[in-house]
Parts: structure tokens; sequence; C-alpha cells
């Protein structure tokens, strides 16, 4: 048989159906589609509840409300007026003040958040440690307390009538703790916020400390360092990416502090309605019924979370690809 007797064998091998009646190109057709299919629901949901309202919210942001002759009392429309939103949100005292007050919080919150969970992931991966199961537990159970729920609860122990720690003060004679007013304030929201978030950092660094071989810290004691300098020149080192993550993540919490002083806003005459960025938004949205300026604010208020957060990635990856190189 020659080469010429067999070229119809083969074509009609190749058209030939596959196994079940359905030819080989339909297969292709549909493993080509398989990720878009599974993609298809969370970009349906992406579009549909996140990009559609932050469009509506520039586009109303550009937009403003004016009152025009007719009737007894005019009625209000609603008209373009570009940047003038953005210029009256910028010069805003009391926007720009909620601001400096959001970066005193920041200051106690952030630092002192991030340092707890490193030191305590930290301990809790030492082999000598005990009960490591019922101490993760322990320390992350505060991050499943709903924030009003833990705001409400610390309200009532900065209290001077109910808290306990005021109790105490008052019994040795130095009078109530000032836990809601003046600068003790900051402090009173800044230790909710690290009562309940310091747990959740915990579980990254200490997941991220579990990927570390243990060959590393082998290494390390045969050239006689003790736990102290493998935590430091070792661990710390290695763990950098999640310490990063985490830092986002609390200056991203950070950004968004709202349910903490607008729960406690009831005990105490020094939170105001305006005290933090998010309690602007949400009078000028719901109380004085200034949708566009709350556009405004809220618009400027993501752009900057967006540019703090690439800034601290570029710092941190200048500095790591700038050493290697």
């Amino acid at each position: 048989m020659t080469t010429s007797d067999l070229a119809p064998l083969e074509a009609s091998v190749a058209s030939a159906p596959r196994r079940g009646g359905r030819p080989a190109t339909g297969r292709r057709s549909r493993v080509r589609l398989a990720p878009y299919l599974f993609a298809g629901p969370a970009v349906v949901l992406y579009v549909v509840f996140m990009l559609i309202p932050v469009l509506y919210a520039i586009w109303l942001s550009l937009r403003a409300y004016r009152l025009q002759a007719g009737g007894t009392f005019g009625r209000r429309v609603e008209v373009f007026v570009g940047l003038e939103n953005y210029i009256g949100v910028l010069s805003d005292p009391e926007l720009l003040a909620s601001f400096g007050r959001l970066a005193i919080y920041g200051l106690i919150a952030v630092p002192l958040t991030l340092g707890l969970a490193l030191l305590f992931a930290l301990l809790l991966d030492v082999p000598a440690v005990r009960a490591k199961r019922f101490s993760r537990t322990a320390i992350f159970i505060p991050y499943a307390v709903p924030g009003v729920v833990a705001a409400l609860m610390w309200g009532f122990m900065y209290l001077p009538s109910t808290s306990p720690f005021s109790y105490l003060t008052e019994q040795a004679g130095w009078g109530p703790i000032p836990f809601l007013t003046g600068s003790g304030l900051f402090g009173s929201l800044a230790n909710i916020a690290i009562w309940g978030g310091v747990g959740f950092n915990m579980i990254i660094i200490y997941t991220s400390l579990r990927g570390i071989p243990d060959e590393l810290y082998e290494a390390a004691r045969l050239d006689g360092a003790n736990e102290l300098q493998i935590a430091l020149r070792v661990k710390v080192p290695l763990v950098g990416p999640a310490i990063l993550l985490t830092t986002v993540f609390a200056l991203i919490g950070t950004l968004q502090l709202y349910g903490e002083p607008m729960t406690l806003k009831p005990m105490t005459n020094d939170i105001s309605q305006t005290w933090a960025p998010l309690m602007t938004i949400y009078r000028d949205a719901f109380l004085t019924d200034n949708l566009p300026a709350a556009a405004a604010s809220s618009t400027i208020l993501a752009l900057g979370t967006v540019a703090l957060s690439l800034l601290i990635l570029g710092i941190v990856n200048r500095k790591r690809f700038g050493a290697r190189s």
C-alpha cells in the first residue's frame, strides 16, 4: 500500500468524531471558555457592586444642587459644577481638622497594633512555648467581636460611673481616669482598634513564620545564635512581606475609622459630628443632604488611601530591589 493510498484513510480518521460523537474542536472551545466562565460571576459582582458605584460617585461629585425660580419657594435642580466640590472640600476647615485627628490616632494605633502582632507571633513561634493553640485562639478572639460591640464594651469601661479602672483610681484618691476627654480620647479610641486588630495581624505574621524552613534555624543555632538573635536576624527579615501587608491593612483601617467614635459619641462631648473624615462625609450625605460634597470627600479619601498604599509599597520595593542590585 503506497502513501497515496493512505491519504484518504488518514483524512477520514482525522475528520471522524471522537468518542461519544463529539468533535475535538468543540472540546477545545469549551476548554478555552472555562476560565472566562469561572471568572464571569466575580467580574459581574465587581462591576455591579464596585465599579458602577465608584463611577457614579465620581459623576455625582462633579455636580451640585442649585435653586431656580419656580413656584413659591423655587425648586432645586442638579447642575454640573466641575471641580467646585473638590475645592470646597479641600478648603473645609472641619474636614482638614478631622484628618489631623486621624493622623494622631493612626500614630498611636498602627505602630502598637503591628508591634504587638509581631511580638505575639514571634513568641508563639518559639519551640519552648506551651499551649500555642490556646494562645492563638485567645489572641484572635477579639477580632471576631463586631466593632460596634467592642466599642460599646470599652465605652462602658471608660465611663467614670461604670469604669473598673476609674473605680480603682478613685479608691486610691487619684480621681477618675479621663478616658473620654482631652488627649486621653485618642488613646481610648486607639485601644479599641488595637484590641481588635492585633489577633488578625498576628495570624498573618505567624502563618508566614511557619513557612520558614527549619534548616535556617538549625544553621543559626549551630553558629551560636540564641532565640532572640534568631528572631531579630532571621525571622523578622524573612517575614518582611507579611509585615508590609499588615501595615497596608492597618493604614486602610485607620483611614476608614468611623464605628468607634460614632459609637462613643453619645458618651462624651469631645467627639463632634466631624471628628473623623468618614463622620464628616456621613454628615454631608445624610444630615445636610449634600450628596455631591460627600461624593467629593469620598473620592478624595479613596484616592488618598490608594496613593498612600502605593507609596508604602513603592518605598519598600525600592529598598529591597535597590539593596539587591
